[in-house]
């Protein structure tokens, strides 16, 4: 393996188990983030991890990094994405854990970081550059109470989730592979370590900004906005005020992320400010949920007693977090006002740019509402049919995946294909009612209905990861059986698809399935 320790250095090579005669990682180095200094993060290694095996493994993020795929089957691989290797690295090149803050259930938490989590380094790879994240890997500095490991419950459910939400086409981190270990962890019960090797262009949190503004370091503050903005958004250097366009990004691809998440029926489970991505990547995979029966009041996080973060709420916080983002900047808005202007002016500024977040917002919804029930066009009322169908939805609880999938077998000429919906609906009047109303407005539609079930089909997935589907696999792998695993991250590769030989992975889940709760503890 070779291992360069900047950007653009000298390599140093490190003999050890990742080259091999599969393969070799030779396009690790040292992230542009790292370059900021010590202020940022701090430097160590992983904890070992007795007798790593692999458990998942993701052949398509490797092709990304541009991996040798058959890394995967080499003795090394799950030493080294375990973090093993590391207590060898030379210390200046050692991974690291950054440093942040930021607003837990709406309470100012203070300083925060990577508690679990150490970057390994940097890939570029066919013009892209993404970071390696190997959480799990340990106590570190900002671990506060928390031993730093992961489990394997939690583990295979990130790698599985953001995978799943990758090839929905939903912004993510994306997750190359899991390792396990037999090493004993307690959790709400004792359970066992794990490590995921996550994957994305950048790790940078809205609470990054919040702990440089928290403690007066202005100069920090700078830093990490020009990083963000000459390694992300570099147009943002031609505008009145980069800073202020860098809030702007911010705004408008967290409002394109939340409204792809209320499409899907995607609850995130703990929308903390610290768990908010500057990209507008769904990011930190804890007790998250797609819902089964739709409840627009649904909870997925059991340790959310107050539902700050129930489904029908993530838009509102997604808001109230960005406002927390723009008081992090706020010191570098208005360089371009007087002195005796510049507080007052930059207040303005922000308010007006997070007033964008609404403009975008519900737009990106109903556009993508109006393709899930197949509309090519758009008339007035549509917004009200719409929310009508959410209403019937919503009292039935009618599964909210299928509901969607099989709405596409309804036919615009009579009611002969309507029993695949109805069917979910308790209340089977109050659904021939909305589809009446329904195909009165398919009339004025152009497409046949096999073009129309075609396009939605396209849109609403089959195949989501329901909470049961995870636990069946994370059942099987306690007992070192990872087959069901591979088996479902293949399924949700291809959630758009029919795959008739996973039907039984489309159905409503089983009434044991109720039982299933996820909480923070992971």
């Amino acid at each position: 393996m070779s291992f360069s320790p900047c950007n653009e250095g000298p390599s140093v090579g490190l003999s050890g188990p990742m080259s091999t005669a599969a393969g070799t990682i030779d396009n690790l180095r040292e992230g542009s983030f790292a370059a900021l200094g010590t202020v940022f993060l701090t430097r160590l290694p992983a904890a070992p991890l007795p007798a790593p095996y692999v458990v998942g493994f993701a052949p398509d993020v490797a092709d990304m990094l541009g991996f040798d795929p058959a890394l995967a089957g080499t003795p090394g691989f799950a030493e080294f994405f375990s973090g093993n290797t590391t207590r060898d690295w030379p210390s200046d090149s050692l991974p690291y854990a950054s440093v942040y803050s930021g607003h837990q259930f709406g309470v100012w938490a203070g300083q925060l970081g990577d508690g679990r989590a150490l970057t390994l380094g940097e890939v570029e790879h066919a013009g892209e550059r993404f970071e390696l994240q190997l959480k799990g890997g340990g106590r570190t500095p900002y671990s506060r109470m928390g031993d730093g490991r992961a489990v394997l419950r939690s583990s295979i459910r990130e790698y599985l989730c953001s995978e799943a939400m990758h090839h929905l086409g939903i912004p993510t981190t994306r997750a190359l592979c899991v390792t396990g270990s037999d090493q004993p962890v307690r959790r709400e019960e004792m359970e066992t370590a794990a490590v995921v090797t996550r994957v994305s262009p950048s790790f940078v949190r809205f609470g990054h900004f919040e702990h440089f503004y928290a403690n007066d370091r202005v100069d920090a503050l700078r830093s990490l906005a020009d990083h963000v903005i000459d390694r992300f958004y570099p147009s943002c250097r031609q505008a009145e005020d980069p800073y202020l366009a860098l809030l702007n990004e911010a705004v408008l691809s967290t409002a394109d992320l939340i409204a792809q998440w209320q499409s899907v029926g995607f609850c995130h489970g703990v929308m903390n400010t610290d768990n908010m991505s500057i990209l507008g990547l769904t990011i930190d995979y804890g007790p998250f949920g797609f819902m089964d029966g739709f409840d627009a009041n649904h909870i997925c996080n059991h340790s959310d007693s107050q539902g700050r973060y129930a489904y029908r709420m993530q838009p509102q916080i997604a808001y109230w977090n960005l406002f927390c983002l723009a008081q992090g900047l706020l010191p570098l808005f208005g360089e371009r006002y007087d002195e005796a202007q510049r507080g007052e002016r930059a207040v303005q500024d922000a308010q007006r740019v997070l007033e964008g977040f609404k403009t975008r917002f519900a737009p990106a919804l109903e556009t993508r509402m109006r393709a899930k029930v197949g509309l090519e066009t758009e008339r007035e009322g549509d917004d009200a049919l719409v929310n009508k169908l959410f209403e019937i939805m919503h009292a039935n609880r009618a599964d909210f995946t299928l509901t969607f999938r099989n709405l596409s077998k309804l036919s615009k000429h009579d009611a002969s294909g309507d029993a695949p919906v109805r069917d979910l609906f308790l209340d089977r009047a109050a659904f021939d009612a909305w589809a009446n109303d329904y195909r009165a407005r398919l009339s004025h539609e152009t497409r046949d209905d096999a073009a129309r079930a075609d396009a939605m089909n396209r849109v609403n997935p089959k195949y989501v990861l329901r909470n049961h589907l995870a636990e069946t696999a994370i059942q099987k792998a306690k007992e070192k059986d990872f087959s069901e695993v591979e088996r479902l991250a293949g399924v949700l590769r291809h959630p758009f698809d029919e795959q008739p030989e996973y039907e039984a992975y489309a159905g409503l889940p089983p009434d044991w399935a109720s039982s299933l709760e996820v909480s923070c503890s992971s």
